[in-house]
C-alpha cells in the first residue's frame, strides 16, 4: 500500500488504542484515504473469520498454575531434584528449554486474553449501535432508579446498581437486558445533552480479563473497569470527558 498510515495508525485506530486526537485526526484522513480504507476492511473481515472460526480456547486455571510455578522455581536457579542428601541440577539446557516454553507459553495467554478482551470490547460497541435502532434503547422506560432497579429483579442472577444523575446533567432514561460473552448483562441508559450513554454491569467472572481501558472505535467512547464483583463500561458518542465524569459518580 501507499499510505505509510496503512501499516501503522490503522491498526492502533482499529483496537482504540488512539487517544481522543489522533482517532480524530485519523477519522478524517481515513475519509480521503482509499488504501486505509482498504486495510481497515481488510482488518475487520479478518476478525470476523476469527470470530467464527472459534479458534480460542479458555487455558484451565490449573495450566495458569503450572506455568506460574514452572516460572517460580526456573527464577530460583533450575529445577531441583533431591535424591538422598544429595541434590541432582537438571542439565542447564534442559532448564533453558524449559523457561522457554513456559515464557512461550505465558507470551500465549496474553495474547488470548488481549484477543478475549478485544471481542468483549467489540460486542459491547455492537450492543450499543443497536440500542440506537428505533425501539431497542429500553425495555423498561423511567427516570425513577426505584422503577429501573426492581425491574432487573428475577431477570438477572444480580441487581445492578442504578441511580439518577440529573442533577448532575446524566439523566437516567431507563434499562434493558443485553448479551455480552453469552451472558445476560444489565444496560442502564443515560442521556446527556444530545446524547445516549449505554452503561454495561456484570458480575466479574475468573475467565475474563480484568483491565481498566479505554478508547474510541468507529466513532465512539468507551471507558471499561472493575469495582468490587462487578465490571462496568459506558459506551457513547459523548466526549470521553462526560464518560469520566458519569464513571465518577457511579464510582463515589
Amino acid at each position: 500500500m501507499n499510505c505509510e498510515l496503512a501499516q501503522t495508525t490503522v491498526h492502533g485506530y482499529f483496537d482504540g488504542e488512539l487517544d481522543a486526537v489522533r482517532s480524530a485526526e485519523f477519522e478524517r484522513h481515513l475519509e480521503v484515504c482509499a488504501d486505509c480504507q482498504a486495510e481497515l476492511e481488510q482488518i475487520e473481515r479478518l476478525r470476523k473469520q476469527i470470530r467464527e472460526s472459534d479458534l480460542f480456547v479458555q487455558a484451565s486455571p490449573r495450566l495458569r498454575d503450572q506455568i506460574s510455578q514452572q516460572i517460580a522455581e526456573d527464577s530460583n536457579g533450575g529445577l531441583l531434584k533431591r535424591v538422598g542428601t544429595r541434590r541432582l541440577f537438571v542439565i542447564p539446557a534442559l532448564g533453558a528449554l524449559a523457561t522457554a516454553a513456559a515464557a512461550i507459553a505465558i507470551v500465549f495467554l496474553l495474547f488470548q486474553s488481549h484477543g478475549q478482551s478485544a471481542r468483549i470490547s467489540a460486542e459491547l460497541i455492537d450492543a450499543h449501535v443497536r440500542s440506537l435502532q428505533p425501539g431497542h434503547l429500553t425495555d423498561v422506560q423511567s427516570t425513577d432508579q426505584h422503577t429501573v432497579k426492581p425491574w432487573f429483579d428475577g431477570k438477572l442472577d444480580f441487581i445492578p446498581p442504578v441511580s439518577d444523575f440529573s442533577q448532575q446533567g446524566f439523566t437516567l432514561v431507563g434499562g434493558r437486558l443485553d448479551i455480552i460473552n453469552g451472558h445476560n448483562v444489565a444496560a442502564l441508559v443515560y442521556s446527556r445533552r444530545q446524547h445516549f450513554i449505554n452503561l454495561f454491569v456484570w458480575p466479574y467472572r475468573e475467565q475474563e480479563t480484568n483491565f481498566t481501558a479505554s478508547g474510541l472505535h468507529q466513532g465512539y467512547n468507551w471507558l471499561r473497569w472493575q469495582s468490587a464483583d462487578m465490571q462496568f463500561c459506558l459506551i457513547s458518542d459523548a466526549s470521553p470527558a462526560d464518560l469520566h465524569e458519569l464513571k465518577d459518580l457511579i464510582t463515589h
